[in-house]
């Protein structure tokens, strides 16, 4: 794969990750849905990478995983422990949301099971992926 579209990975993850900061606006500015602090986390982690993953991509910087990667990874993280605790997987006792909002309140289910936490946790994974593919493709690219 030339140089030139292995960035379509990056710039994948970027669309992506531009959805999931409209969205994120949208619920909380029109829909008028206040976030949880586990919300909050995980935006902190997407709200950055939407900049970083523009910048790479029209950089054409080789090295965007070295900060992309761990960040969407944190958010990851954050999400799914989110998701396990909205699902019940996780016992209520065991939550960080302490004041505001509750982490396991139900504000969205579309088709009766997507909901906001499931949204994020489904855009950090596919950011994780397009990063990982972007990265392997390097590898692949220097090994030959």
């Amino acid at each position: 794969m030339k140089l030139k579209s292995r960035f379509t990975y990056i710039y994948m993850a970027w669309l992506v990750n531009i959805v999931s900061f409209m969205g994120s606006m949208y619920f909380s500015n029109v829909m008028m849905l206040p976030p949880c602090m586990l919300c909050w986390y995980q935006r902190i982690c997407i709200f950055p990478l939407s900049i970083l993953l523009a910048v790479g991509f029209l950089k054409k910087d080789k090295n965007i995983t070295a900060y992309a990667l761990s960040m969407a990874a944190i958010g990851w993280i954050i999400s799914l422990y989110h998701n396990l605790l909205y699902y019940k997987i996780i016992p209520k006792a065991i939550t960080a949301c302490t004041s505001g909002v509750s982490c396991t309140d139900k504000q969205i289910e579309y088709l009766g099971f997507i909901t906001i936490p499931l949204m994020a946790l489904t855009s950090l994974t596919l950011t994780l992926i397009l990063l990982f593919n972007f990265y392997q493709q390097g590898k692949r690219n220097n090994e030959n």
